[in-house]
């Protein structure tokens, strides 16, 4: 690349970030004992190569938001703002000429309207930390392409045929003459959990892999053979490890509680929130918050439609003989294969969950009226109970 090649193409070759994109690979799943869990929290990413053109073919015929509330289980459902909203990775080029990694997070609204992040260092969880520099942007789709703006009108963003296009406005003292620099390119991805897909280990006990809804109460499996919402396992299981899958719904229309809103109520007691919270806080009744208790550390809920996943570690509380409580109930979260929830102790039970007791009880899969669906839920046992190792046995 030449040096009269613009600076932010040069700060993008230095970085090699396409390199990095590319290579990005597995590490071993948070499975086992906490201690020797690999610490490594990459995420694997493909980039989502959308042709010249191809949003306005793709759009012709489908769903459109402003027609009424679109909730989308495939994308062959969903809306032209279906194909904006999303992640973005890349470099730009800071004030000073110093050249750094950036993220998007693209949210769409229904009827064109969008907000979005624009973090500096990367995406959450891939470079991006709570705490780090982030900047709120809003704006409205016009055809093919959608324009964001800071809160400031300093900052704008502008996309189209799955590049974001990140400028710089400068106001001069002369009114009517200002200045638009462009800062660099982020490209649209879709990353991919780590433990997407994992294989449930020698010993565990599958609860689901499309087959049957034998270890479900009342299961029912949706058209394409996935687990549906308002079910609970069968057995109850007090110490254990899961694995569990899910994907939200597209629903661009739907506003905080009630988008794409579902929950995995650990023991009947405990509730790790499922929710799309693509692009927000983070707050403790978002996703992979312990419900009204404790916020995630980091939120690394992926867009609607992405298959996303929780790996959770649970250890039941503990009580003596007269039914009095010994030791809280302890819980560690990884979402989409990374920490969030780190040996949390819980105080009490969440939200509307059942009263503590000695007594294990079933794992439910929430049912709020949204269509979350589920795959792939295995269990490791660390209990020992005879119902678990007989389930165990059973798949041998």
């Amino acid at each position: 690349m030449g040096r009269n090649a613009a600076p932010w193409l040069r700060c993008r070759k230095r970085l090699g970030w396409l390199a990095r994109l590319r290579n990005a690979g597995h590490t071993d799943p948070p499975f086992g004992d906490v201690q020797h869990r690999a610490k490594d929290q990459s995420m694997n990413v493909t980039r989502l190569r959308v042709l010249a053109g191809a949003l306005l073919v793709i759009g012709t015929g489908i769903a459109n938001a402003a027609d009424g509330p679109l909730v989308a289980t495939d994308v062959k459902q969903v809306d032209r703002d279906y194909w904006f909203q999303g992640e973005y990775l890349g470099s730009t080029r800071t004030a000073c000429g110093r050249c750094e990694s950036c993220g998007l997070q693209v949210v769409a609204l229904g009827k064109n309207d969008f907000q979005a992040v624009l973090y500096r260092g990367g995406l959450p969880g891939s470079g991006w930390w709570t705490g780090m520099t982030k900047h709120d942007l809003k704006g409205k789709r016009d055809g093919e392409t959608l324009r964001l703006i800071g809160d400031d009108a300093t900052q704008r963003i502008e996309i189209s045929k799955s590049t974001a296009t990140v400028q710089a406005v400068h106001q001069p003292p002369t009114p009517g003459s200002e200045q638009i620099v462009s800062l660099g390119e982020l490209i649209r991805i879709e990353r991919r959990s780590q433990t997407l897909g994992a294989a449930a280990p020698s010993g565990a006990i599958v609860l689901f892999d499309g087959s049957n809804t034998d270890h479900w109460k009342s299961g029912r499996k949706s058209d394409d053979g996935l687990l549906m919402i308002g079910t609970e396992t069968k057995v109850p299981f007090q110490d254990f490890t899961m694995h569990i899958e899910f994907q939200l719904p597209y629903m661009p229309n739907a506003r905080d509680q009630g988008r794409a809103n579902s929950g995995v109520y650990i023991q009947s007691r405990y509730e790790v929130q499922v929710l799309d919270s693509f692009g927000l806080k983070g707050e403790n009744n978002e996703a992979a918050g312990l419900y009204k208790f404790k916020a995630p550390d980091a939120n690394l809920c992926f867009p609607p439609l992405v298959w996303q996943t929780y790996d959770i570690d649970f250890q039941a509380a503990r009580f003596d003989g007269e039914k009095r409580k010994t030791c809280p109930a302890t819980i560690t979260v990884w979402h989409n294969g990374v920490v969030v929830q780190n040996r949390v102790e819980l105080a009490n039970k969440t939200g509307g969950g059942a009263a503590e007791s000695p007594i294990s009880l079933p794992t439910k899969l929430q049912d709020h009226g949204n269509p979350v669906r589920f795959r792939n839920i295995w269990l490791i046992d660390r209990s020992g109970s005879a119902q678990a190792q007989s389930l165990a046995l059973q798949r041998k």
